[in-house]
């Protein structure tokens, strides 16, 4: 029998715990279904973090790749980078692409900008089917790894059994659409509540619509040189100034939400499920 190839990526690094944990809760998933004969797993992650790159892409020069331990490539550029690096060399039998755990959630209109999402799309256009997995961080709640596996479970047994039994993509597809099928992209929030619940509520959500509200200060500006210089001679003119600060701030746990939206669910202490075209709109 022909193995399964597992393609495993994420934007917070190679060395990221949420990488770890994920590779843990599909080894875990594989090994409690009776399915290691099936499926082999390959990590392709950027050497180091890229959050919030979105769909960036290297273009203008050669990508590097280093083999870390057996199965582990890190690649010297963004996770878009790395699914395509994967997809045509490392790892060009994927039939499934894991993205995350990514450290933080990302959900609502966050998702243009995230590359973890981004790791997940790029698979699902070539339709490879993809999840992206994150988990909410709040201040008051142990920012722990071991409970993902389990929570992560009931989630990666409705992937399996969805994407095998529809064997396509998660949207009504048009006529231009037919000779390419894309794969089904889902997007998982993990809440932040206690690790030790044995497994949150769980719903399928749409994605929240409202964007951030945020505010931004200028701080003052220093100009470099006396004031006393002449205003006609170029050679006695201040040459620089200083740049100036801004700061951009945003109340992230406190972001607007609507009813049943993945921010309110997921903000709510749920596990949450949005399953999204690779299109864009």
């Amino acid at each position: 029998m022909q193995r399964n190839a597992i393609l495993l990526t994420n934007d917070d690094g190679i060395d990221a715990p949420g990488l770890l944990a994920m590779h843990r809760a599909i080894s875990d998933w594989i090994l409690s279904t009776g399915n290691a004969h099936r499926y082999d797993i390959t990590v392709v992650a950027p050497d180091r973090g890229r959050s919030e790159c979105g769909h960036s892409v290297t273009t203008t020069r050669d990508l590097s790749v280093t083999e870390t331990q057996a199965g582990w490539f890190a690649v010297d550029g963004t996770p878009v980078d790395c699914v395509r690096s994967a997809m045509t060399v490392l790892c060009p039998n994927a039939s499934l692409v894991f993205s995350g755990i990514n450290a933080g959630a990302n959900v609502g209109v966050d998702l243009l900008v995230s590359g973890t999402f981004a790791a997940a799309r790029e698979a699902a256009l070539h339709g490879v089917h993809s999840m992206a997995v994150s988990h909410y961080r709040h201040p008051d709640v142990p920012k722990t790894w071991d409970h993902t596996g389990r929570w992560l479970k009931p989630v990666l047994d409705s992937f399996i059994r969805d994407t095998s039994s529809t064997g396509g993509g998660n949207h009504e597809l048009s006529a231009d659409e037919r000779d390419h099928r894309p794969g089904q992209l889902w997007n998982v929030n993990l809440p932040a509540i206690d690790p030790d619940t044995d497994l949150p509520p769980m719903f399928d959500c749409d994605v929240e619509r409202k964007p951030m509200q945020r505010a931004g200060s200028l701080k003052k500006q220093t100009e470099i040189g006396s004031s006393s210089q002449s205003a006609t001679d170029a050679s006695s003119r201040p040459s620089l100034v200083n740049p100036q600060p801004i700061q951009i701030q945003s109340d992230f746990h406190g972001r607007p939400r609507s009813s049943g939206t993945d921010v309110e669910r997921c903000f709510s202490g749920n596990l949450t499920i949005s399953r999204i075209s690779p299109y864009p709109a």
